[in-house]
């Protein structure tokens, strides 16, 4: 373990470095700073898996130094995976196989099978590598490169929401995605297919019009530009567009109707194939009642209409980037797709941006075979399971199904009690308490149907629902 993983994140260092690294004719994967959680969704007495650019890592709370840690997830000892472990009543992270106990920098710290005096515990050999985490905007950063770039590599952030933060009302979720993180970025600068894809979700048919797209300004830190007659026939005034290599884009509309709104995606990378999507859409509101609306809006129920967004597209992209692979992929691109119009040009420079710095953040790697369709419309799994606000909802949503369950059995069982008791009943009473079975049985019929959406998908997305 290196001397340098022993030092917090430093903000002093005046030394800066892009993201990237500094070769400039190619762009390194490693050297980049990933969101990999919303810090809210994360329990500070829990160990989280996640893996990053196929590393497999354990995020935790290291309550001594008051700070997250993201380990790589395997005990020096017998490589047992540390994310199935604890944190101990001393705060270090133990192994679930034999207890060896590591602090926040990695150290060993104990090794219980040892004879007293021993110093086994002191080799580098019993250290795990600790990568640098920064948290911001709401989000937990880990830098998988060099540990001593870390401090002196830009956290890629949206500055402007640090600007007089208290006036942006942001929503916010995210999604284990079936597909790469650059066709995540790719279709999320594509503002054209909102229209088609998303009719009656977040766009509208009737709303299609030419779309005249234009880079302003590009390097290898990505690229920004402009839509001057911006969405729904122009009619919400010009929109620019940001992205930041290799996994943040963000477009910008101010418009009279709804003040400045901001959608911003980062594309964090699992492993071929698979990303982690976390999107955040800020608005500045002119009027103080939308932004009160959505501030009292629960959160699990903004999850459940933003997954039926990204299952709009999900299918056909997880077959588009197979397809676009048999064809050449990147380095073929300008073959493989027909890209004719303005309306494309963000695609065409995201596409050219990974060609001319080797950007591939797995190179020579082919994606895994097609998974079928349920599989690609999970919800449990690729979210709710990992999300603190749809996890317990669900549990209560099942709790009040049962209850309901429950309280109408309990009236239907009770009818025929009251008559053999009282030996009639009226007509009204009878009434009423069939009434009270079919609406016991609408609402668990009715609850069913929404703890499904904690689990799965729509089959049939609603653009191509009959009219």
């Amino acid at each position: 373990m290196s001397n340098s993983l022993l030092q917090p994140l430093s903000q002093t260092n005046t030394e800066k470095l892009p993201a990237g690294g500094l070769d400039p004719e190619r762009f390194d994967w490693l050297e980049v700073w990933y969101p990999v959680h919303y810090v809210a969704d994360l329990n500070k007495s829990q160990l989280t898996r996640f893996t990053l650019l196929e590393r497999d890592l354990v995020l935790w709370w290291d309550n001594n130094e008051q700070t997250w840690r993201a380990f790589e997830d395997q005990c020096p000892h017998r490589l047992a995976p540390l994310s199935e472990g604890r944190i101990n009543k001393d705060g270090w992270l133990e192994c679930p196989y034999h207890g060896w106990a590591f602090s926040g920098t990695g150290k060993c710290e104990s090794i219980p099978q040892q004879v007293a005096g021993g110093q086994a515990e002191t080799s580098p050999r019993a250290c795990v590598t600790s990568l640098p985490t920064t948290v911001r905007q709401g989000l937990l950063f880990v830098y998988p490169g060099k540990a001593e770039n870390a401090a002196k590599t830009k956290v890629p952030v949206v500055d402007v929401l640090e600007e007089n933060s208290d006036d942006w009302v942001c929503l916010s979720t995210f999604r284990d995605l079936p597909y790469d993180a650059l066709t995540l970025m790719e279709n999320v600068l594509d503002s054209s297919h909102i229209p088609y894809t998303h009719h009656r979700t977040v766009g509208n048919r009737a709303n299609v019009s030419p779309v005249e797209l234009e880079v302003v300004e590009s390097g290898k830190w990505g690229f920004k530009g402009v839509w001057q007659e911006g969405p729904r026939k122009g009619t919400l005034g010009r929109q620019d567009t940001t992205f930041i290599a290799p996994g943040l884009m963000w477009h910008d509309l101010t418009s009279k109707q709804f003040g400045r709104t901001l959608t911003v995606v980062y594309a964090t990378p699992i492993r071929k194939g698979e990303c982690r999507l976390f999107a955040i859409f800020p608005f500045k509101f002119s009027a103080k009642l939308p932004g009160l609306f959505l501030k009292l809006t629960p959160r699990w129920y903004s999850h459940l209409g933003q997954n039926g967004v990204l299952e709009d597209d999900q299918i056909f992209l997880h077959y588009q980037e197979r397809y676009l692979e048999q064809k050449g992929g990147t380095e073929n691109f300008t073959k493989a797709f027909y890209l004719p119009t303005k309306a494309d040009i963000f695609v065409f420079q995201l596409r050219s941006w990974v060609k001319q710095y080797c950007a591939e953040p797995f190179p020579e790697q082919t994606l895994p075979p097609p998974l079928p369709k349920e599989a690609l419309l999970d919800r449990y799994h690729s979210h709710t399971k990992n999300c603190a606000s749809c996890r317990p909802a669900l549990k209560n949503l099942q709790r009040l199904r049962l209850g309901v369950a429950i309280a109408t059995a309990l009236v239907w069982s009770l009818l025929p009690l009251l008559v053999l008791i009282q030996g009639h009943t009226s007509t009204i009473t009878v009434i009423i308490a069939n009434l009270a079975v079919l609406l016991g049985a609408g609402i668990w019929f009715s609850l069913g149907k929404l703890e499904q959406q904690f689990y799965q998908g729509r089959e049939i997305p609603p653009r191509n629902m009959p009219s």
